[in-house]
């Protein structure tokens, strides 16, 4: 009956552990880049910081990452945020991964070296 209590009190003081760090590490603070369209990936997955990324790079406007393209134009004041790039971009004239993660690399390493902010080698953005 004593062993009982013991494990029953630690069981406790670990749900409340988890409990209150639970909210430090919630899916809005911290997420990666992923995307189903990359079966097996080459380096790992991209730490991204979304809101702390948009603040700092101030970003206000969702469509100047989430963009949609009809007929190949851009169509103004339509986001894509709900979707994976894979899914224009895999579909695409038969797209591959490889020409996914070149659009990727086109679109943040890109900006990055325009702004001359931000991580561009490859250990910066995909760290072991």
């Amino acid at each position: 009956m004593n062993g009982y209590f013991v494990s029953s009190r630690w069981l406790i003081i670990l749900a409340v552990l988890l409990l209150t760090a639970a909210p430090s590490y919630s899916q809005e603070d911290v997420t990666r880049v992923n995307d189903s369209g990359f079966s097996a990936t080459v380096r790992p997955e991209v730490p991204f910081f979304h809101e702390d990324h948009n603040e700092k790079a101030e970003i206000e406007d969702c469509t100047a990452c989430h963009h949609v393209y009809e007929e190949g134009e851009l169509v103004e004041d339509e986001s894509s945020e709900d979707m994976e790039c894979s899914e224009c971009h895999l579909s695409a004239g038969g797209g591959t991964a490889v020409g996914l993660a070149a659009v990727y690399h086109k679109r943040c390493r890109g900006c990055h070296q325009e702004q001359k902010a931000g991580p561009v080698l490859c250990s910066e953005c995909h760290p072991k």
